[in-house]
């Protein structure tokens, strides 16, 4: 077994992938870049790093601690989530960012039920805080996926089959998937927005991370076979899933493919990160970048329809602009925020 590493390579890297992706799709570039692989991702990533933490306790510490996960989830996740929520709603009733907020709608992302609410309500939210749907679909995963692999743990379930267990789900929820759009012919929202039709993209990283994980097990795969065949195989069947723009193939195989996809260039990654296709992804402003990635999630949107409606400049001026304002602001969320809670949520590991 590999030695546990504190620092996973390349991992910062592909969350500002991740953001970038985001951003620049918000910018009205929706129809060139996919912002929805950056949000599929950034699921992937969260799968893989928090099971891979869960089993470095379980296998140091011979037990998980619930009440430890959860805080530290509770610390990483809630101060900026409230705070930049709570701002935006009150900028938005004071009439200085544009648009409306109803009591329905705020309550709803108070109480991370922000995708429902954009399925089924349609309640007006702060401007620029629609992206909260994908981070209620992680809180209601992290609710329900720790407990789950704690039992499988606790009764000596064997690594292979908890992988067969995972997978298992995964393919349920491809089933689910498309009955509801072959069988019930739901909007494309239903699929996107919800929880129990996303599910898989977290789940993917978690396979990832039980059954060949590059962090902590033995490698099984030469290092040119990974590069030359794994590798490239998982960029060209990213990019299938990208090229076909049927929709009911978009809701419903995509993002079962999207997870597979991403497998092998993850390993890539984490193993070859001075690999010249992955060493710009380690550069200092790169990972910087992914490490500030969830406050300048929370905001850019925020920031981009305000300059958008505020600035009438050509687009390209107001997406730079925008990415400015939106990194200026998410710096002094980082060190006024994140990072003393960072301290606090150290005593929990």
């Amino acid at each position: 077994m590999a030695s546990h590493k504190e620092h996973i390579p390349s991992l910062d890297g592909l969350r500002a992938v991740s953001i970038l992706l985001v951003f620049v799709s918000h910018c009205n570039l929706e129809h060139l870049v996919p912002g929805g692989l950056g949000v599929t991702l950034f699921f992937f990533l969260s799968g893989f790093l928090i099971t891979t933490l869960l089993r470095q306790e379980f296998e140091s510490r011979g037990r998980i601690s619930l009440r430890n996960f959860y805080l530290r989830r509770i610390f990483r996740i809630w101060p900026p989530f409230y705070l930049v929520l709570l701002v935006s709603a009150a900028l938005t009733l004071l009439g200085v960012l544009p648009g409306h907020v109803s009591c329905a709608g705020l309550t709803a992302q108070l109480l991370h039920f922000a995708n429902y609410n954009l399925i089924w309500f349609q309640n007006a939210i702060p401007v620029g805080t629609g992206v909260y749907w994908s981070l209620a679909i992680e809180e209601h995963f992290y609710l329900l996926f720790p407990m789950l692999y704690i039992l499988l743990c606790s009764r000596g379930v064997s690594v292979r089959r908890q992988a067969a267990i995972l997978a298992a789900i995964c393919g349920a929820i491809l089933v689910w998937r498309c009955w509801l759009v072959f069988g019930l012919h739901v909007a494309n929202a239903r699929t996107y927005y919800a929880s129990d039709t996303r599910f898989d993209n977290i789940l993917y990283g978690c396979l990832l991370a039980i059954a060949a994980n590059p962090v902590m097990d033995r490698q099984i795969v030469a290092d040119k076979w990974m590069k030359y065949v794994f590798f490239p195989a998982g960029i060209g069947l990213l990019l299938v899933t990208l090229l076909v723009r049927n929709d009911s193939f978009r809701e419903t195989l995509r993002y079962s493919l999207q997870g597979v996809a991403m497998v092998p260039i993850l390993v890539a990654a984490i193993r070859f990160p001075e690999w010249t296709v992955f060493r710009w992804l380690n550069y200092r402003w790169i990972s910087f970048l992914g490490v500030i990635s969830y406050s300048l999630y929370l905001v850019h949107q925020t920031v981009i329809i305000t300059v958008q409606q505020r600035l009438p400049l050509h687009p390209a001026l107001q997406g730079l602009i925008a990415f400015l304002l939106a990194i200026s602001i998410t710096i002094a969320l980082h060190a006024a925020v994140e990072r003393p809670f960072a301290k606090l949520r150290k005593r929990f590991r």
